[in-house]
């Protein structure tokens, strides 16, 4: 017996009904970001390791999928190393390529390769899969779509002010209630400073960003594996605390990092994020979290994350303020900030929430019954006026019992069947069904599509 094809762990298939809840996802997402003001690029799947490798920290390096070389990839591997059965140092000279880790990466290399092609500032938005050699769970998958805008060429923080209000738009249109949490790279800086361990910036970042998954004990038991003193954990402990208003956040904060000139720089720019976005009225509950790291080295201020609501997930929005991702493509200085939609989680949430419009699952209004050659033949030609007039139609293909094909156009969710019988093609006219009423009306062929709309 042959075996039953299946598909890799953490990829899924998507039916013709998921299709139409996941393109509803998409169409908001970039209706909003047109809106906005920015515009679509596309970069491809795989990029050259090089250009990969050393942007997301150890976590992210580790999952990476590396491509091997095309052909007889052992033909360049390091003997040694092959003995050795060493992995790591083995990559390097089996393969040169892997499958995108996010879009932001491959958007910078496209921004400096490109750099002499575009008006600064640049605005896009791309929505593209990417892949993650993780575990698959509830959530988070091996292939899944990002929708991405950035602005580089910019330090403004309106920049930011507008991502956030674009997120609310998104979510609002979504109807997805959702928490926006926000921190700053600097004030994580300023708080390693103050405790003591300004060269475990790293390390407590990477550390801290895993609170809401393993909690606050866990947190500090890996703070100390890492080689944080017991004493900069005893100090650090409280500030992952702060707790009250947003503004009462932020005096906290404010205080304890009084004497940390990057850490003030950051709580200054927080504050003026939070009144900018303020001003414009958000939807959205928006929320001071100072464990919020979001563990990628290429952050340097603002970030973003974003939480549904009421729905067990993980973040469904991310992202943050950039200020030399361009410099290690060999282009200095140039800062951008961007977020990213994880189309997936969202996906899912919608799906818990079932928050869905009835209409999403339509794609044609109208199904022509097929009841024999010359009625068909008149019902191609009602076909094609209503598609000139933007009206989705189709014919059933088969001649065969009418309660078979208004089965199909049921199961299909097609809220109208048009008959044409032996009848109304004597009278001229023709029979519409109201699917979801099961009303019948007979009309005139030429009210046919005013009857409809």
């Amino acid at each position: 017996m042959a075996q039953k094809p299946s598909i890799p762990k953490g990829t899924r298939d998507f039916s013709t009904q998921e299709m139409a809840r996941r393109n509803y996802i998409f169409d908001t997402i970039r209706e909003v970001f047109r809106l906005y003001g920015f515009n679509p690029i596309e970069t491809p799947s795989m990029e050259n390791l090089s250009t990969l490798m050393g942007k997301y920290g150890e976590e992210g390096d580790k999952l990476l999928f590396k491509i091997l070389n095309s052909g007889d990839y052992l033909a360049k591997a390091n003997g040694e190393h092959l003995d050795a059965r060493d992995s790591v140092k083995l990559t390097s000279s089996i393969s040169e390529k892997g499958l995108r880790y996010d879009l932001t990466v491959p958007f910078a290399r496209y921004v400096v390769q490109h750099r002499g092609e575009l008006q600064m500032p640049f605005k896009r938005y791309q929505i593209q899969p990417v892949w993650r050699a993780d575990r698959p769970q509830r959530g988070r998958y091996r292939e899944f779509y990002q929708c991405d805008a950035d602005v580089v060429g910019s330090t403004s923080l309106i920049n930011e002010i507008e991502l956030i209000k674009l997120i609310d738009d998104v979510f609002t249109r979504l109807r997805v209630p959702v928490t926006i949490k926000l921190n700053n790279r600097k004030v994580l800086a300023g708080i390693a400073e103050v405790i003591g361990a300004p060269d475990k910036m790293m390390d407590i970042t990477v550390a801290i960003d895993k609170i809401d998954k393993i909690g606050l004990e866990k947190v500090n038991e890996e703070l100390l594996e890492r080689g944080l003193s017991r004493t900069g954990v005893e100090k650090l402990t409280p500030i992952l605390k702060i707790d009250g208003p947003i503004i009462e956040r932020l005096d906290q904060l404010g205080g304890i990092l009084a004497e940390s000139e990057i850490g003030t720089l950051g709580v200054k720019e927080l504050r003026e994020v939070i009144a900018g976005v303020e001003r414009l009225g958000l939807n959205a509950e928006l929320e001071l979290d100072v464990s919020l790291a979001r563990g990628l080295n290429y952050y340097t201020g603002t970030i973003i994350e974003v939480k549904a609501r009421g729905v067990e997930m993980g973040s469904i929005t991310g992202g943050g303020r950039y200020d030399n991702l361009t410099g290690v493509f060999g282009m200095p200085g140039l800062s951008g900030v961007g977020i990213s939609f994880g189309a997936d989680r969202i996906y899912d949430v919608l799906n818990t929430l079932n928050l869905y419009p009835e209409d999403t699952l339509q794609s044609t209004r109208v199904m022509l019954a097929n009841l024999g050659d010359e009625e068909a033949s008149l019902s191609m030609q009602l076909l094609k006026t209503a598609r000139a007039e933007g009206v989705a139609a189709e014919i059933y293909p088969d001649q065969t019992k009418l309660q078979k094909q208004m089965k199909w156009a049921n199961e299909r969710n097609i809220p109208f069947v048009a008959i044409v019988g032996e009848q109304e093609l004597a009278d001229g006219t023709i029979t519409i069904k109201d699917m979801a009423t099961g009303r019948q009306e007979t009309v005139p062929q030429a009210e046919f599509l005013s009857h409809l709309k």
